[in-house]
Order: structure tokens, then C-alpha cells, then sequence
């Protein structure tokens, strides 16, 4: 991220996420049905928010583009998520993630 991204609130940092990843994979999701799971319910009112900054009504209109809809699940459903958040890596061996998930 870069330093104006580092400034946004959670919410926009979240959506940002999204936004990126349907960026990066445009090719293999058009025409196909996607569902984003999120923990983060205020995603989901984003879509429908008429009053926003043009920075989201922009990646408003990039996910109006494609088939897709969001729902929520529990964070403590998420345990993928929960794990990985949990991981305890020395930062001073400047060991990878891959490094860290061996033993586990």
C-alpha cells in the first residue's frame, strides 16, 4: 500500500482489497458468478451507499461490472483467517510466512 492507501479507514482498506483482487483476476472472472466473503458487514451497505467519496463510487461502479455478492461471515467462522492472523514469526530472522507454516 501506499501512503495515501496506509491513511484509509478500515472499511476502504477492506473494499480496496476486494477491488484489487477483481482488478488482478478480470479475465478469469468475467461472466461468472462470484461471492466475497467478508467479515466486514459495511462492505455489503457500501454497494447500495449513494452519498459516498468518489474514490468508492468509482470501485462502486468497477463491481457493478461483474456478477458478484457479498456475505458475511463470522469471523469466528473463519478460521483460514483467524490462523493466520495468529501466525508468530521472529521478525529478526526475517523468516517467510512458508517458514513459519512448516511445522503447523
Amino acid at each position: 500500500m501506499n501512503d495515501a492507501q496506509l491513511n484509509y479507514t478500515i472499511t476502504e482498506k477492506e473494499f480496496l482489497v476486494v477491488v484489487f483482487g477483481f482488478q488482478k483476476f478480470i479475465f478469469y472472472l468475467i461472466g461468472s458468478h462470484e461471492i466475497i466473503y467478508t467479515n466486514h458487514s459495511a462492505l455489503k451497505h457500501l454497494l447500495s451507499n449513494k452519498d459516498a467519496k468518489p474514490r468508492l463510487v468509482r470501485w462502486i461502479m468497477l463491481l457493478q461490472e461483474f456478477d458478484c455478492e457479498i456475505k458475511d461471515n463470522k469471523s469466528s467462522k473463519n478460521l483460514v483467517a483467524e490462523h493466520l492472523s495468529r501466525i508468530i514469526c521472529d521478525r529478526k530472522s526475517e523468516s517467510s510466512i512458508c517458514e513459519c507454516l512448516l511445522d503447523e
